[in-house]
């Protein structure tokens, strides 16, 4: 039976989706600047309001039961008109186009609810998302072709701009794995490529023979590569697909990876639109990355 109160603080929904997002309540306290205690409370407060539980809280990760399930959706659309709301109410006069440039592998994993969400705090602001390799984007980027790009960062290259996202690389391999090879079978996008070069670079210092078995610009088509046992690549960690595995490096005799970078650079004199997005991106994409 649903409770007295016919009102729900947003923030309680918040948290609860938080909390979702990010897997555990350790996670959803560090991004929502609460203590974990504090999250826990709020996700208790909720449930007391809805009469219901709403999370399984026996696994190590935090899982939604069935009527956290119907709720998530609601929870997610009231935030995003809360959102609107103050967007509207708070810069009504923001308005323009803003031309983004980000890796695909990022741009089909983190940003598309980042920017939907901010999309739909200033509908009069029009994305232009262009999805390219990091050395091209950069290009791209100094021609004039793009107000803000997101681009992969080698540790050993200084590149000028703001850190907004560090993980780590794994090896990646799908149920047909290619047999245990002298030389490595590598799939990879083709040059100009970071991961191709880490990953060439990480093999090369540790001796290990390899070759380029299936190179793709896609990274659809490089993910139905590995699946299909052509060879094993490299991904960020918290996007690798579902159907993919992580390799044991020791048992692959494979080389550990750097982590990855992900550094936001945005042209002088940027417009109101362009800076309230970079804004955004660089909050969001920070507290997300919990470095």
């Amino acid at each position: 039976m649903m409770a007295t109160s016919r009102t729900i603080d947003p923030e309680l929904l918040r948290a609860f989706v938080t909390v979702v997002d990010h897997g555990s309540f350790s996670a959803a306290a560090q991004r929502l600047y609460r203590g974990q205690s504090a999250v826990s409370l709020q996700i208790k407060r909720l449930e007391e309001q809805l009469g219901t539980r709403l999370l399984d809280r026996s696994s190590r990760r935090v899982a939604l039961t069935a009527e956290g399930e119907m709720v998530l959706g609601s929870a997610r659309q009231l935030i995003a008109l809360n959102e609107q709301l103050l967007g509207r109410v708070q810069e009504p006069e923001l308005a323009g186009l803003v031309r983004v440039g980000a890796p695909e592998d990022f741009a089909t994993s983190r940003l598309p609810r980042l920017l939907a969400d901010f999309s739909r705090s200033h509908p009069q602001v029009a994305l232009e998302v262009v999805c390219e390799l990091t050395l091209d984007l950069q290009r791209r980027f100094e021609a004039g072709e793009l107000d803000i790009a997101l681009l992969k960062r080698e540790p050993s290259v200084t590149l000028d701009g703001t850190r907004v996202w560090r993980e780590q690389l794994v090896w990646v391999g799908g149920d047909a794995l290619p047999r245990d090879e002298e030389v490595l079978p590598l799939v990879c996008s083709p040059i100009p490529c970071v991961y191709r070069a880490r990953a060439i670079g990480a093999l090369d210092e540790a001796g290990r023979a390899w070759r380029v078995s299936y190179s793709c610009g896609s990274l659809a088509g490089n993910h139905a590569a590995v699946r299909a046992g052509l060879g094993v690549t490299v991904l960020p960690k918290d996007m690798v697909p579902g159907d993919l595995m992580l390799l044991d490096n020791a048992a692959h005799r494979l080389p550990m990876l750097a982590d990855t970078e992900i550094a936001l650079v945005a042209k002088a004199g940027l417009t109101p639109p362009m800076a309230r997005l970079k804004e955004y991106i660089v909050h969001e994409l920070e507290l997300g990355s919990g470095r």
